[in-house]
């Protein structure tokens, strides 16, 4: 016996989907700028805690460039042009690749929540403050990757998501 949906029921089911996105990206954002704020209230920039010796620290650090400093150099009128653009422009893309996503792909759903939680996260600092504040700063001897932060994870999280669903032709049609 096939499963009759009523209009009411699609715009429950409608309505569920775009709440799971508020909640996860809600959740990134709060998790994100609960723990920016932490950092700025109780470690002085350019200061660390080692959390793991040799391995991890929490350190405060200021980007005012985009990820691994990118466009760091240029004036704050040009990063805060382009950032504000390119941050509108990809939050866009991901209402539109969310509202085409149906249900079938939760996952891909989850990501691209993922991502526009780490997004509106690092603009909220980049309008507050001008620049994104870092703390999570990984190294193993003289190897270091650029301190990020937690909204800089959902994105990561969220973009591997979405590349594995592009390769592997997981896509919804």
């Amino acid at each position: 016996m096939t499963e009759i949906k009523t209009c009411t029921d699609m715009t429950i089911e409608g309505r569920s989907k775009y709440i799971r996105l508020v909640c996860i990206a809600g959740l990134i954002i709060l998790a994100d700028q609960l723990t920016k704020l932490l950092i700025l209230n109780n470690l002085a920039l350019h200061h660390s805690i080692t959390i793991i010796p040799g391995f991890f620290d929490i350190t405060h650090v200021r980007n005012p460039g985009g990820a691994f400093g990118f466009l760091a150099d240029q004036s704050s009128t040009v990063r805060a042009t382009l950032f504000l653009f390119v941050s509108s422009l990809a939050i866009c893309f991901i209402f539109y690749f969310y509202k085409n996503t149906p249900g079938t792909h939760p996952f891909l759903a989850a990501g691209l929540a993922m991502i526009l939680g780490g997004a509106v996260g690092n603009l909220i600092d980049r309008i507050r403050l001008g620049e994104v504040v870092d703390f999570l700063y990984f190294y193993v001897n003289d190897m270091h990757w650029p301190a990020f932060n937690i909204a800089d994870s959902a994105i990561s999280v969220g973009m591997t998501i979405f590349v594995f669903h592009i390769i592997f032709k997981k896509m919804p049609a």
